[in-house]
């Protein structure tokens, strides 16, 4: 492993079976290492890389990891009803919930057919309810982010920046190519998280991996890189295409 930052981390895989068994052996770890009496609090995100991940962990894991401890919130939801086909909801539900032994009043979805600005308050107050107070922060275990191909994550998109430096826990983003309205966490609670974890696969990913990790060409305007979490770690879990265009002392492999 080489370490990029002081607590920032890259990881390369073969195959995205790899890369899911290590997030799902972090979650493992990670709930094994939580106090007892205490719930492992972790913010699921959307996309097509998180549906591989979570149908691997619905097929391999179902059993090693206890969901009675796991409380599972989202980072994003755009603004729509939980049966639609565009809901980060509905597809950890049917890739992953529904096929392993959580408990109901362990899953906290954001409510993305109501109303957007009544709906962040509310979210924002749901966590800090049920996530563990760090500074008056709501603290989770682990966030789990996506990196779009332009630079975005949760849903911050470039020239939203003011939105990931927030004072609020949750804001109402837009999408700027479609106009849709989404629910998203901001960089207070992001970057408070004691774990961070970027998922990203595909080649299509690879120019702005290599952007935001050796700060290249207006790196700095890019919400994903904005991610540095307060006394946490950042991992980046990257899949060989992915990590095509990193440089050689930018990257390690454990095989």
């Amino acid at each position: 492993m080489r370490t990029v930052e002081m607590g920032n981390s890259i990881k390369i895989f073969k195959t995205g079976d790899q890369l899911s068994y290590f997030f799902a052996e972090k979650i493992v770890i990670g709930i094994q290492q939580t106090p007892q009496g205490n719930h492992y609090s972790i913010a699921l995100s959307g996309g097509s890389t998180p549906r591989k991940v979570f149908e691997y962990i619905a097929v391999h894991f179902k059993t090693k990891i206890d969901w009675s401890k796991v409380f599972v919130f989202w980072s994003d939801e755009r603004c729509v009803d939980p049966g639609s086909d565009e809901s980060n909801f509905r597809m950890a539900k049917e890739s992953l919930l529904d096929m392993v032994s959580i408990p109901p009043d362990n899953i906290f979805r954001i409510y993305g057919e109501n109303d957007p600005d009544v709906e962040a308050d509310r979210y924002s107050e749901t966590v800090r309810c049920h996530v563990s107070l760090q500074r008056d922060v709501p603290q989770f275990d682990l966030m789990m982010l996506g990196l779009g191909d332009d630079g975005h994550t949760v849903s911050i998109f470039p020239g939203y920046l003011p939105l990931f430096n927030s004072t609020k826990l949750c804001e109402v983003a837009e999408n700027p190519y479609s106009k849709q309205k989404r629910i998203t966490v901001t960089g207070q609670i992001i970057n408070h998280a004691k774990t961070v974890v970027f998922l990203v696969t595909g080649a299509s990913k690879a120019e702005m991996v290599y952007r935001i990790i050796e700060k290249k060409d207006g790196w700095e305007k890019l919400p994903a890189a904005l991610v540095k979490p307060e006394d946490g770690e950042l991992l980046w879990l990257l899949d060989e295409q992915a990590a095509n265009k990193l440089s050689p002392n930018s990257k390690y492999n454990d095989e």
